[in-house]
C-alpha cells in the first residue's frame, strides 16, 4: 500500500463530525467545489458553490475569521482545487476527508 497516494502533504483534511462542529460553532466556511446540478442536489448547509470548472481561489469570499474548508463528492476535486489555492498562494489549506459523502454517511443534515 502506497500512503498518501494522489494527495499532497500540504492537504489538511477535516471529518465530518469535526466539520459540523466546526459550522455550528461558525469557525468554518464551507466551499463545494461540485459542479451546480450536483451541489443543488444536496450539500452541506450553509455552503457556497465554486465548482472546480471554473474553480478561482482568488474568488472565495472573506471567511471572516473561519477557517476556508473545501468539498466535493469523495475528496479528489477538493483536492484538486486545494492545489489551485496553493499555486495562487491562498492560504486555504483543508479539504472534507471523504467528500459530501462522509457527510452523508454520517448522517449529517444536508441542504437542498
Amino acid at each position: 500500500m502506497v500512503f498518501g497516494f494522489g494527495k499532497s502533504a500540504k492537504h489538511r483534511e477535516i471529518d465530518a463530525v469535526a466539520l459540523h462542529e466546526m459550522i455550528l460553532a461558525d469557525k468554518a466556511l464551507v466551499v463545494d467545489v461540485r459542479e451546480t446540478d450536483e451541489f443543488a442536489a444536496g450539500h452541506i448547509p450553509g455552503a457556497i458553490n465554486m465548482p472546480l470548472s471554473s474553480f478561482n481561489a482568488d474568488q472565495i469570499s472573506d471567511p471572516l475569521d473561519r477557517v476556508v474548508v473545501l468539498s466535493c463528492l469523495g475528496g479528489k476535486r477538493s483536492g484538486m482545487a486545494l492545489d489551485k489555492c496553493r499555486s495562487a498562494g491562498s492560504v486555504v489549506d483543508t479539504h472534507l476527508a471523504g467528500g459530501f459523502g462522509a457527510w452523508k454517511s454520517a448522517g449529517l443534515p444536508i441542504e437542498r
